[in-house]
């Protein structure tokens, strides 16, 4: 069953959070989530775990992986790491340290039901080997030849890094953190997943981007499911 979070559904604490004039929650845009149908794993060898994302994202992740592989200017290899989380495993995320306020969680991670991750065209990328003791999802990241190999070329794959340094919409710059809008507007499934970008990519650029011009197709707009409930700790179930 597909479960998904509206804006003023409870989290964590169980308080419903506060809502923008724009529909954000704590500065992360609305979102739906894609369809389990739409979704497919990307290959074994391509990620660092099992991962889905929309079938049509695959041709260009895997271009952009091939090529990134042969490439002598970064010395291991750019790989998959996070892709389609659902609202429930979203949930699980943003509520992972209890101790945090939600304004202090949403600098870094996106409330259930306001993650690009649900959208099923963005993903987070790690580099192998890793340098210096870097772990993935970390800004030294950016010091790496493979993360600079990815800012130069992922545009001409079609993937944009959604929040770069200082970026308007107030988010933790993650250089890992890339969603795929297509090469151009014309390409298989690019339409939607502009769509579903657009008021993000018009208000909050990404950069590099993938091009200056927003195109807004006539689509279906994501859907809104029924309240989650509550997220719960599942170590405070097993000491009961």
């Amino acid at each position: 069953m597909l479960i998904a979070l509206p804006a003023s559904a409870e989290v964590c604490t169980g308080a419903p959070p506060p809502v923008e004039a724009d529909g954000r929650v704590l500065g992360h845009l609305p979102y739906g989530d894609a369809p389990p149908a739409e979704l497919v794993p990307v290959p074994g060898g391509m990620a660092v775990n099992g991962c889905t994302l929309r079938r049509e994202v695959l041709p260009d992740l895997e271009r952009l992986l091939a090529t990134a592989a042969a490439s002598p200017a970064i010395g291991g290899r750019v790989l998959a790491l996070s892709c389609h989380r659902s609202q429930g495993r979203q949930s699980g995320v943003f509520c992972r340290e209890p101790g945090a306020s939600s304004d202090t969680r949403a600098v870094s991670v996106a409330p259930p039901g306001h993650s690009e991750h649900a959208t099923g065209y963005a993903l987070d990328f790690a580099f192998r080997p890793r340098e210096n003791g870097c772990p993935d999802a970390e800004a030294c990241v950016a010091a790496t030849p493979a993360f600079r190999w990815l800012r130069e070329n992922a545009p001409r794959f079609g993937f944009e890094m959604s929040f770069p340094v200082s970026n308007a919409q107030g988010v933790k710059w993650e250089p890992w953190h890339w969603r795929w809008v297509g090469t151009s507007a014309t390409s298989l499934g690019a339409a939607r997943a502009r769509s579903l970008f657009a008021t993000a990519r018009r208000r909050f650029p990404a950069s590099p981007g993938v091009d200056t011009a927003v195109e807004v197709a006539n689509v279906t707009p994501p859907p809104v499911y029924l309240a989650l409930p509550a997220w719960v700790d599942p170590k405070r179930k097993r000491r009961r």
